[in-house]
């Protein structure tokens, strides 16, 4: 099997939950303390050891073309301050891989998997990649995508995608996963479920956006009809995948998983990676403690 190299970002979202602040930028680059939500996703995928990195975004919006690209203004100003931990910082970035930025395709349907499609024409025909939804972020000792990859190379699936264990409570806002019985491997999926009651949910492993691909997984999504709401949904073409007997897998991750899909979880996501810095910790935890009594 080829070395999985590349791995495409889904950031062509209007960040609506998030309006103005989102008015003019991408919420992908809204700041999780000091970088950028997208810049996690990216450190993860280069510990991963991909080497391009696709992002598709809205024609609206560059924001996310400038962060990655070469800034020499800054680097002349930090350079000329002596601030030289911030210029090897900000020179780093545009290093970290080979970056293409691409618009959503217009012609194709709103969907979490629409930007796929927009970006199959940097893929080569028979060429595994990553898949990630721009919002969704997991802390761990070994990078999601790492372990995904990993799993991906032993048993060699069509698909793979990442799940977390949910409180059944919750259960209801998320894709659940259906297991097959006495498959051979014990993460094999026979169904994805779009928000379940928990009283109908088949499990309370939920999925969230990271994922890898075969390269057949595009043939699926070309053929695949829009679902709920007109949209073209990435849980479709799994369960299209594994209906036609396709090896699709949904493998809890080690780690945790973070939204930041909403205010809220945002703020949740930001106090979280703020408590596991030492230089913000102690002084973080003082202020909570000082708020809640």
């Amino acid at each position: 099997m080829k070395k999985i190299r590349k791995a495409i970002i889904a950031a062509a979202g209007y960040g609506t939950r998030f309006l103005p602040a989102t008015k003019d930028i991408q919420k992908e680059m809204l700041p999780i303390i000091d970088k950028p939500i997208i810049q996690y996703l990216v450190d993860e995928l280069v510990e991963s050891g991909i080497e391009e990195i696709i992002i598709v975004k809205r024609p609206i919006y560059n924001s996310i073309v400038n962060y990655f690209k070469p800034s020499p203004e800054l680097e002349k100003t930090l350079e000329d301050a002596g601030k030289t931990d911030y210029l090897e910082m900000i020179r780093n970035i545009p290093r970290m891989a080979k970056f293409h930025f691409i618009d959503q395709d217009e012609s194709l349907p709103y969907g979490n998997a629409s930007p796929l499609l927009s970006a199959k024409h940097l893929l080569e025909e028979g060429e595994s990649f990553v898949y990630m939804f721009g919002d969704d972020l997991v802390t761990a000792k070994v990078p999601a995508t790492k372990q995904l990859i990993d799993v991906f190379e032993k048993e060699n699936p069509v698909g793979i995608l990442a799940v977390q264990e949910v409180p059944w409570d919750e259960i209801y806002r998320y894709g659940s996963v259906k297991y097959k019985d006495n498959a051979p491997y014990k993460y094999e999926m026979e169904s994805l479920f779009e928000k379940l009651p928990k009283e109908k949910a088949h499990s309370n492993m939920a999925q969230f956006g990271r994922f890898v691909y075969d390269y057949k997984m595009i043939e699926y999504a070309e053929k695949q009809h829009t679902g709920i709401g007109g949209e073209l949904w990435l849980a479709d073409i799994n369960n299209s995948m594994a209906e036609a007997g396709e090896k699709v897998i949904a493998q809890p991750i080690e780690g945790l998983w973070l939204t930041t899909g909403d205010p809220l979880r945002f703020i949740k996501a930001t106090i979280k990676f703020a408590l596991e810095r030492d230089d913000l910790k102690d002084d973080l935890l003082t202020f909570l403690k000082e708020e809640i009594v």
